[in-house]
C-alpha cells in the first residue's frame, strides 16, 4: 500500500462549481462521465501554487524559459523525445489547440480525417472551421476486445476523400488504444505518400497501463525519423487534474506551420494563459511530480481491473476494450441496444450513475465509464451500472 498518495479518500466536489459534479442537479448520480480525474492533484503542484498565491499579485504574465525547459526535459527523460524550444508554442488548452491548427493548416471546405470512435471536440473543432468530416472507422474485434486500424481503408479515404489534415489521437479515446511504434509508421508512410499533415492530440500520452509490455511513443519520433512534418498538442492537465488551470502547448519542427498556427492563436485570442497553469506545469514535470504519476497509473489500472472483473462475473456476454491508455472504460453493449445514449440515459435516471454513451465519439452501442475515481466509487458505480445493464432486455 502506498502512504505517502492518498488516492482511496474522497474528495467532496459538490458546491465547488466543477463541471463533472456540480451539472448534475441529482446529488444521488455517480459521475463518471467527463474526463477529469476526482483525485486531488499532485501535493508538489500544490505547494508550488501555494507559494504563487502568498506573492500576492496576479496580473498580466510572460512564460518564462523555464517553462518550455520543463517540457522539453519531461519528453526527453520520460519519454525519450527530445523537442526543440523553438518548436514549442503555448496556448489555452488542447481543445483550442486542436481548432487553431485546424484553422491554420486547413481552408473552408478542406477534408480533415478522424479515425472514429473519437474524442467528441475532434468532430466540432473540424466543423466550426468550415471544414468537412471525414470519419475513418477503427475495426472493432470483440472477441480480442481491441481496436485495429485497417490500413488499407486509411489509404483508400484519403485518396477519395481528398483528405488535407489527419488529427491522430495518439493514445486514443476512447478506444483505449495505444498505438505501437508500427501502427504509426503505417499511419505516418500512407500520410507522408498522400501530402497529408498529421496532427496528434497526445494529452492522454501519460496513461499507459504499466502491464502493457510497451510505451507510448510520440508522434514527434516517426516523424522526424523519416523527416517529416507534423504538429503535436499535449499539456500536463490531463496527467496531473489541473485543466481549470488553462495551460497547453503546441510542438512542430515547422517554421512555416509554426507561423501560421500563432497567427491562429492570435486571430482566436486564445494567447494570453493563466500564471496558475505556468508553475502548475513546471511542478508537474519534476521528479516529484513524476513519482505520484508512477503511482497514480497503478491505482488507475488496479480500478480498471475491478471493474473488468465486476462486470464479467456478472455479464459475461458483454466486451470491454483492453485498457491499453487512458483511464477511460469502453463497453459494448450493442447486445443490449445500439441506442446506447437511451441506455446511459436509463442508467443517469434510474440507476444514478452518469456514462457517456457512444453516439458522442461516433459509434452507437458502447458506453464510455472514467475511472479514475475513488476504489469505492468505482465499485459502487460499476454495482450501479450492472443492476441497469441487467434489466435491459438481451
Amino acid at each position: 500500500m502506498n502512504h505517502r498518495f492518498d488516492f482511496d479518500t474522497p474528495i467532496h466536489r459538490c458546491g465547488s462549481n466543477c463541471v463533472k459534479w456540480d451539472e448534475c442537479d441529482d446529488s444521488e448520480v455517480i459521475p463518471m462521465w467527463v474526463a477529469d480525474m476526482d483525485f486531488a492533484t499532485a501535493p508538489c503542484i500544490i505547494e508550488a501554487m501555494r507559494r504563487r498565491v502568498e506573492h500576492g499579485a496576479f496580473g498580466y504574465n510572460i512564460v518564462p524559459e523555464s517553462y518550455y525547459r520543463a517540457i522539453i526535459d519531461w519528453h526527453t527523460r520520460r519519454h525519450g523525445w527530445t523537442p526543440r524550444r523553438e518548436w514549442i508554442q503555448y496556448t489555452i488548452g488542447v481543445v483550442p489547440a486542436l481548432s487553431v491548427i485546424v484553422k491554420a493548416l486547413a481552408s473552408e471546405g478542406d477534408a480533415v480525417l478522424i479515425q472514429t470512435p473519437v474524442y467528441n471536440c475532434f468532430f466540432s473543432s473540424i466543423r466550426n472551421n468550415g471544414c468537412r468530416v471525414v470519419e475513418m472507422p477503427l475495426t472493432w474485434h470483440p472477441d480480442t476486445e481491441r481496436y485495429t486500424v485497417d490500413f488499407a481503408l486509411m489509404e483508400q479515404t484519403i485518396i477519395e476523400q481528398h483528405v488535407k489534415v489527419f488529427l491522430l489521437c495518439n493514445p486514443h479515446n476512447p478506444a483505449c488504444r495505444v498505438w505501437t511504434r508500427d501502427e504509426l509508421n503505417r499511419m505516418a508512410d500512407i500520410c507522408q505518400r498522400h501530402s497529408v499533415v498529421v496532427v496528434a492530440d497526445e494529452i492522454h500520452c501519460e496513461f499507459v497501463n504499466p502491464d502493457l509490455g510497451y510505451a507510448y511513443t510520440p508522434f514527434g519520433l516517426v516523424a522526424e525519423a523519416r523527416g517529416m512534418d507534423y504538429v503535436v498538442a499535449n499539456a500536463a492537465s490531463k496527467a496531473f487534474n489541473i485543466a481549470g488551470l488553462q495551460m497547453a502547448y503546441i510542438i512542430s519542427p515547422s517554421a512555416e506551420m509554426r507561423a501560421r498556427i500563432d497567427r491562429a492563436i492570435n486571430v482566436n485570442e486564445v494567447c494570453d494563459v493563466n500564471p496558475f497553469g505556468i508553475i502548475a506545469l513546471e511542478a508537474a514535470y519534476s521528479s516529484e511530480g513524476e513519482e505520484w504519476l508512477n503511482h497514480l497509473l497503478r491505482y488507475i489500472y488496479d480500478n480498471y481491473q475491478l471493474f473488468r472483473s465486476m462486470m464479467k462475473a456478472a455479464l459475461p456476454a458483454l466486451p470491454i476494450a483492453q485498457l491499453d491508455g487512458t483511464y477511460l472504460a469502453w463497453v459494448d453493449v450493442s447486445s443490449l441496444s445500439t441506442d446506447s445514449k437511451a441506455i446511459a440515459s436509463d442508467l443517469k435516471a434510474r440507476h444514478k450513475v452518469w456514462v457517456n454513451p457512444g453516439e458522442m465519439y461516433g459509434q452507437a452501442g458502447f458506453l464510455r465509464v472514467n475511472l479514475a475515481c475513488p476504489r469505492s466509487q468505482v465499485e459502487e458505480a460499476t454495482r450501479r451500472i450492472i443492476e441497469g445493464l441487467k434489466s435491459s432486455p438481451m
